[in-house]
This record gives C-alpha cells, structure tokens and sequence, in this order.
C-alpha cells in the first residue's frame, strides 16, 4: 500500500487541488493518507482575550471539520487515513511521520496565501516566492478602475 502525507489547511482548495492530481481515482488501488492539517494561524495579539484552552478548542473544532471534508474523498477505494494536527515546524513534522510511516510521497495542497510565503514541508523544498507587489499592486488597479 502507498503512504502519501497530505498537508491541507483549506479543505475545499485540498478537495480541488486532489481532483486534478488524481482525475482517475476511481481506478486507483488503496492508499494510505497521512492527512495533516494546518490550522490557521492566529496572532500573537489574540491572547488578550482569549484564554489558550480556548484556541486549542478551537484548533480541535476546526480540525474535526477538515477531517470530515477530507475523509470521504480520501477513504474511496477502501484508503486509509491517519489525521494530524500540524503542531510547530513542518520538515520537522514531515521527517518525523516519514519515519513513523515510512511514506514515500508528499502532497503541499495548502492554499496559497496573497504577501504571505508559505513554510516549505521539506528541507529540499523551496518556498515560493511571491512578488511582494502582488497586494499593492492589485489594489492599485481596483483603485484606478474606480477612477
């Protein structure tokens, strides 16, 4: 069986991004997905008013609702699935659950984020650069549309 570690942080953008890497899955044999989710993440302001249990609740909240959006497309064709919450470093946790798992293949399906770079998933993996225009840039031409 294959191990594929899976990072998502966006399950409707994962849901996309796995129907045009896998169009025939229907046909594939099983797999094993190790689905690890990346909770978005909140300021460091936010303690001010809520409480650190508070946002591990949330966490967990928003980490079964990933699992049920991601769980039935990953599940097809009899796969298994071992769901994880990303906690600190991703090549860490990545080298870490190649370990565990001794997968093969890793997916990035995290929505790519407008003036933000996204923390590769692997040493070798290089994080995409984005022009640091792109924000201003489009909002001046929303500005000059409205001129």
């Amino acid at each position: 069986m294959e191990k594929i570690i899976l990072y998502v942080d966006d399950a409707v953008y994962a849901s996309e991004q796995f129907a045009e890497l896998a169009p025939d899955a229907d046909n594939v044999v099983a797999r094993h997905w190790v689905l690890v989710a990346c909770a978005p993440r909140m300021t460091h302001r936010i303690s001010k008013w809520v409480s650190h249990s508070a946002r591990e609740n949330w966490r967990a909240k928003w980490f079964s609702k990933v699992q049920a959006q991601m769980l039935p497309l990953l599940e097809r064709n009899g796969g298994q699935v071992t769901a994880v919450l990303a906690k600190g470093p991703l090549t860490d946790l990545t080298q870490q659950l190649k370990r565990e798992h001794a997968a093969t293949h890793v997916v990035d399906a995290r929505r790519p984020k407008i003036g933000v770079d996204l923390e590769p998933v692997t040493p070798d993996q290089t994080p995409a650069k984005q022009s640091g225009w792109a924000f201003p840039g489009a909002v001046m031409g929303m500005g000059a549309l409205l001129v």
